[in-house]
């Protein structure tokens, strides 16, 4: 065989390698997420099997959530140093424990479900993981899309959302635990015979303390996690507040208000490598400008609370498709301005920001209801946060990343 047939081979095989990549990285984000989901449907179950008040429901729903948000800070930095190839199996395999505890073992009693939901989180710091090692595999102009396509894997959740309450009813509690372990299990398989770290990763040679030190020294981690608490957290915030304001204040059908928050969280999904893509063709600034002008437009007409066909369901699909394409500039914007061997510190910093972002407005809105009997301030409140970024993007996050753009890009 000549040696000219054996490069060009090798070639082709090398073309293909960061696609695959993406690939099993974006597969895994979506089962993991999907795991971390398994308890969020199932709240209403457990308040009335186990008799648990509003604020016990509560903790159950966030505890896995606040978890594997903080969890993302450690993972990323740990990313960095021992690379994708090895964290995905791990977290993938440490998150079939918790689920198979609960499934079988954990429903039970509030503190079961409280411990297993503990460790559930873990599966929800994969986010951490798979952006720094997608972003190895591609050149600079490239990343912000393969990010976005990665972090379209945060529809996971949707698919727990969809048929965790439709399993459990047809085939018994454990179902959808025992269905989600081995979709864990055959992916931790996969991911351990099929991903590679991209060559010439950037690794660390500092303690994880000392890097993750060095990473809250950042100034770019800050300004991306401001970014992401607004961009991510919106997302999150809507995505489960959504039905209660549809019932609320349109009175809307459980089951109609349900769809429409389907709808809402398909399209912020399928934005978001559009964001990706939008800030490799005229870079992520731009991209976040619009997006938080928009949200700031559509935010005050809805803080008017007109009819909902069409002027309320045209604001919330806009807002839903400016936080997805805004989650995917964020991250487009972290792979172009933070050190090549921090990529994975900064996205812990700023996923644990995005996913605890998502917390605030829901108290707010509720809040507010409670006291004026409308959400119209709590909306009005979103559109001056939204035109707040807005500034502190045009300003603050372009003085950040304009010595990083000048500089020449390198893979």
């Amino acid at each position: 065989m000549s040696t000219d047939g054996v490069d060009r081979r090798a070639s082709g095989e090398a073309g293909h390698r960061p696609a695959l990549m993406l690939t099993v990285a974006t597969v895994g984000f979506a089962v993991n997420f999907w795991a971390w989901a398994l308890l969020s449907p199932l709240g209403p179950r457990f308040k009335d099997l186990l008799s648990l008040s509003a604020s016990q429901q509560a903790l159950l729903v966030a505890v896995p959530v606040i978890v594997g948000s903080l969890g993302r800070i450690p993972v990323g930095a740990l990313t960095d140093r021992f690379g994708g190839r090895v964290m995905f199996p791990l977290v993938s395999a440490a998150t079939i424990v918790p689920v198979l505890f609960i499934g079988v073992a954990g429903q039970g009693s509030l503190t079961a479900l409280l411990v297993g939901g503990f460790f559930l989180g873990i599966g929800g710091t994969a986010f951490a993981v798979g952006v720094p090692f997608v972003g190895a595999w591609f050149p600079p102009e490239r990343r912000g899309l393969a990010i976005g396509v990665f972090g379209a894997g945060m529809g996971g959740t949707a698919i727990s959302a969809l048929t965790t309450v439709k399993l459990v009813k047809a085939d018994g509690a454990a179902t959808p635990f025992l269905l989600t372990a081995a979709g864990l299990a055959v992916y931790t398989v996969v991911a351990w015979f099929t991903l590679r770290d991209a060559p010439g990763r950037t690794v660390p040679t500092q303690p994880l303390a000392a890097r993750l030190a060095a990473t809250a020294k950042l100034p770019i981690a800050w300004q991306a996690c401001i970014l992401y608490a607004v961009a991510f957290g919106g997302y999150v915030a809507f995505s489960v507040y959504l039905p209660a304001y549809l019932q609320t204040a349109y009175v809307l059908e459980q089951a109609d208000a349900a769809n429409r928050m389907a709808g809402f969280v398909v399209l912020a999904v399928l934005m978001r490598p559009v964001g990706g893509w939008l800030s490799d063709r005229i870079g992520p600034l731009p991209v976040l400008v619009a997006v938080f002008a928009v949200v700031a437009v559509c935010a005050t007409i809805q803080a008017l609370t007109l009819a909902l066909m069409p002027v309320g369901t045209i604001a919330f699909l806009t807002m839903a498709a400016a936080l997805g394409a805004g989650s995917g500039a964020v991250f487009a914007l972290v792979a172009q301005v933070a050190p090549a061997d921090k990529v994975g510190s900064v996205t812990g910093l700023v996923g644990a920001a995005g996913g605890l972002g998502g917390f605030v407005p829901p108290l707010v809105m509720g809040l507010i209801y409670g006291r004026l009997g409308s959400y119209g301030l709590g909306l009005a409140l979103l559109a001056v946060v939204s035109l707040l970024t807005v500034l502190l993007t045009v300003t603050v996050v372009r003085a950040t990343a304009r010595p990083r753009a000048a500089q020449p890009l390198t893979p």
